[in-house]
């Protein structure tokens, strides 16, 4: 399986780097990913040939790289504005327990929570025959590329949340070519941040809950998505893990395909700006919150899964009060 990687030295150059079971590697001639994700969209070709085609320069130890700092999210943009940071929620088997209980409060009798009719219409219509259309998933927007980081930087929960709680999951990276075809260039391990308190006190508060920041793993996995993909999530406070959970994904564990959620994120032509850059998470089972933790700042967040290689870490803190102005023109 082919990864890519983003790496900035610590004089600021940067590089790709190309990594298969066999070892890591500089790309010749490319200082990121979209740039070489933009030249194989005009080549006409996959980014496995590109990479080919590039050659390979100095050998990279990438335990050595990520233990200094030098990875980055692996995908960015020169102005983070055209980054569209989205996600699917409901979207695996079991994801709707979770959920179901921060409403079960208000529901009564048999009637089922919106957020189980939900994952029941997905469960049942989330994985049409090829080239159909099936049922659309929950969706919510998190913001744009000012609220990716890579692993190793610090994910901030505002002053005013009331929960930053993690969210391991996979995310697919895409480019939108000249013409306004979307172009999935991979999928990364990720850390889709969010405030469960916020949402569990009124459900129509999801959208408040989601805006903010979000962590990317450094490698992006190239070509098909493992069918079923392992591993597992935990917390570390004071050097010791408070919990641990298996993370599963891939579409062997979830009520939706990816063709069916990218269909239903890309069908509105809005998303399909050419030049612009769309993360989008796809859903997870495994929550702390579920388990009744509360996290707290000082926590670390760790997420690993094969087939990638390295894990995903990152801290938690909390941003100090900003006052906001609005002033009358």
């Amino acid at each position: 399986m082919v990864r890519l990687l983003q790496h900035r030295a610590p004089d600021g150059a940067r590089r790709v780097i190309v990594a298969t079971d066999g070892g890591a590697w500089f790309v010749r001639g490319f200082s990121d990913v979209r740039t070489m994700a933009a030249a194989a969209i005009a080549r006409g070709i996959g980014l496995a040939v590109l990479v080919e085609d590039a050659g390979y320069d100095e050998a990279v130890n990438l335990a050595a790289a990520a233990a200094a700092g030098e990875l980055l999210a692996p995908i960015d943009h020169v102005d983070p504005a055209h980054v569209v940071v989205t996600g699917t929620g409901l979207t695996h088997l079991g994801s709707a327990e979770g959920r179901d209980k921060m409403h079960r409060a208000a529901a009564s009798g048999e009637k089922l929570t919106d957020s189980m009719r939900m994952f029941l219409e997905g469960l049942e219509g989330g994985k049409p025959a090829p080239g159909g259309v099936g049922q659309q998933p929950e969706w919510f927007y998190k913001g744009d590329g000012a609220h990716l980081v890579g692993t190793g930087v610090a994910l901030t929960m505002p002053a005013f949340a009331q929960d930053g709680g993690e969210e391991p999951e996979l995310a697919g990276i895409y480019l939108i070519g000249p013409d306004g075809t979307p172009h999935r260039i991979g999928f990364c391990l990720a850390n889709e941040f969010s405030d469960h308190v916020t949402e569990r006190h009124n459900y129509l508060w999801l959208a408040h809950s989601k805006l903010r920041p979000a962590a990317l793993g450094p490698e992006l996995l190239v070509g098909d998505l493992p069918a079923d993909v392992r591993g597992s999530s935990r917390i570390v406070r004071d050097g010791a893990a408070l919990w641990e959970k298996p993370f599963l994904s891939g579409e062997a564990n979830m009520s939706h395909s990816i063709a069916n959620l990218e269909h239903h994120h890309f069908k509105y032509a809005a998303f399909r700006r050419p030049g612009d850059i769309h993360v989008h998470f796809f859903g997870t089972a495994t929550l702390s919150f579920s388990d009744g933790i509360a996290t707290q700042p000082g926590d670390v967040f760790e997420i690993e899964a094969a087939p990638f290689t390295l894990p995903l870490r990152n801290p938690l803190v909390r941003a100090e009060p900003e006052a906001v102005t609005v002033r009358a023109l």
